[in-house]
């Protein structure tokens, strides 16, 4: 008879979790959860409360840290998968999802499905002939060792990168591996799980080289898989519906999209909007139905790449998304640091990017040239940035898949701040108030044209009381906005105010915002 063992990982929203682990469970299968270990710990605690009288839930022994592209995901995996495999020996099969996938198939359907074939559902495709990775690295993925993470620390991921590529410092495929890539939603029989296990428990060489690879989640458990089971017990598919745009985003679905999803030879989709109450609603009530005559038409590809298309030849069915988008979105908070010296600021924002493991963009409302992810075109130009401004953070946010993101802003930019405020999302803002010395307003006044590298001293000096004066206008004015959550930091302020209104912002324990706060770096010129 089959019985599921739903390997769940996830990182936010207590709530929606605790519904899914109910609504696959209803369905006489079985859940461990792996709840990262970036999120809080109320928010763990809340998950555990309201799963503890379920017998048919069960949670990984070590909450970890992920990061996206790392192999912290792979590992958290594997605590999940160890977890359920002593919970629930009586799970036929383990099959992988997140907290934005939900099932497209009821529950009947999806044990038949299981049940008409003794195989393994899996993507998996030659690393090096596939064409699967569309963009971006490939084999340096593989060939070099990436200890940094490319989203947080991108400067030291980089230098890391070109210092082993100018130095050669390539290494090996484990020769006895052909290195396979592919999705990284896959269900698996108990028998390949078991397989896996005791590999990894013999193999620390092989174990050693994905550690320190480039996204291993799309290639550790696709090489392990062929290399342990026989081809003809592989199905080199996912059994989760996911469609990427040609930018590499994903495609979200909303409350219309409940055909469409239905139809497809899938029993599981992801990513299901948060926002979308009603397509979630009617889904967890299919998976609970007695249902079992899905027609399957299969369609939404060919859709989704009929209707982007019809926008090159100015046919759309409507204007572009980013056109229409008007909220970044409920329940995500966006970080706004705002300081005349952008050094300042961007140094901050790097240190508490590192310890808090929270995504950061610097000054892009500002610089052009500040680094910012390919989402389609809409991030080419500050004039275009700021003209879709909601839009870019929404597709950030997506992007980054964070609910709180860190942003910084010049202090003339209130009313992207008074934008930003008056959004469903919530806004937080860190003012950080610098000393400026007549050095630095004489570089500002060039920066900004007041004047020039030939421009007389004396001219600069009968400048700077005047230049001195608009940048205290511009932080008075700040201030004047009232925002609800509006915090401050001095570089000559109290250690304790700053680390206090480091807590409030970030929302972080004080042993952390003392280390970011005590960065000796930070405030230098």
């Amino acid at each position: 008879m089959t019985k599921i063992a739903f390997i769940l990982l996830c990182h936010k929203d207590p709530k929606a979790i605790i519904n899914q682990a109910v609504q696959l469970t209803s369905g006489g299968d079985c859940v461990a959860i792996h709840f990262d270990g970036r999120a809080s710990g109320e928010d763990f605690d809340e998950i555990q409360r309201g799963l503890s009288a379920n017998p048919g839930v069960t949670f990984a022994r070590r909450r970890l840290k992920c990061g996206w592209g790392e192999w912290s995901l792979v590992e958290a995996t594997i605590e999940a998968i160890r977890a359920a495999e002593k919970a629930f020996p009586d799970a036929t099969h383990f099959y992988m999802v997140s907290g934005d996938c939900m099932a497209v198939k009821s529950a009947i359907y999806t044990h038949k499905f299981l049940a008409a074939e003794n195989v393994d559902y899996i993507e998996c495709f030659d690393f090096f002939e596939s064409d699967w990775i569309k963009t971006g690295f490939k084999e340096e993925r593989l060939i070099y060792r990436h200890i940094f993470n490319e989203r947080t620390n991108r400067k030291l991921f980089y230098w890391s990168f070109d210092l082993q590529r100018k130095f050669r410092l390539t290494r090996d495929v484990p020769h006895d591996l052909q290195v396979m890539i592919g999705s990284q939603w896959w269900c698996l029989r108990r028998s390949t799980i078991t397989a896996i296990l005791k590999f990894i428990d013999k193999r620390p060489d092989v174990m050693r080289f994905f550690r320190t690879t480039w996204i291993p989640d799309e290639t550790f458990f696709q090489t392990l898989v062929p290399h342990l089971v026989p081809e003809k017990e592989i199905r080199r598919r996912t059994l989760t519906f996911l469609m990427f745009s040609e930018y590499g985003m994903p495609v979200v679905f909303y409350n219309d999209h409940y055909d469409l999803l239905v139809s497809q030879d899938y029993l599981f989709a992801r990513k299901i909007s948060p926002e979308a109450k009603d397509l979630r609603l009617r889904l967890g009530q299919l998976y609970g139905s007695e249902r079992d005559d899905f027609k399957i038409s299969n369609e939404g590809r060919n859709l989704f790449k009929f209707q982007t298309n019809r926008g090159r030849t100015g046919q759309r069915f409507s204007p572009r998304f980013w056109e229409e988008i008007t909220s970044v979105g409920r329940g995500r908070e966006i970080l706004v640091v705002v300081c005349k010296k952008w050094h300042v600021a961007k140094r901050l924002v790097q240190e508490a990017s590192r310890l808090t493991g929270l995504p950061s963009l610097e000054y892009m409302f500002n610089e052009d040239r500040a680094p910012v992810p390919d989402l389609g075109g809409i991030q080419t130009t500050v004039e275009k940035r700021t003209r879709h401004r909601r839009a870019l953070l929404r597709m950030l946010f997506e992007y980054f898949d964070s609910d709180r993101m860190i942003v910084c802003l010049d202090p003339s930019n209130v009313e992207l701040m008074s934008d930003f405020d008056a959004d469903r999302s919530t806004m937080r803002v860190l003012e950080i108030e610098c000393e400026m010395s007549d050095d630095f307003l004489r570089g500002h006044a060039t920066r900004v044209g007041l004047a020039s590298d030939h421009s007389s001293g004396d001219l600069l000096e009968r400048l700077l009381p005047a230049v001195r004066a608009d940048l205290r206008l511009e932080s008075d004015r700040l201030r004047d906005m009232g925002f609800e959550h509006f915090h401050r930091i001095r570089e000559n302020g109290h250690e304790g105010e700053n680390i206090a209104a480091l807590v409030e912002f970030f929302g972080i324990k004080p042993d952390l915002a003392a280390s970011i706060n005590n960065s000796s770096s930070i405030f230098a010129d």
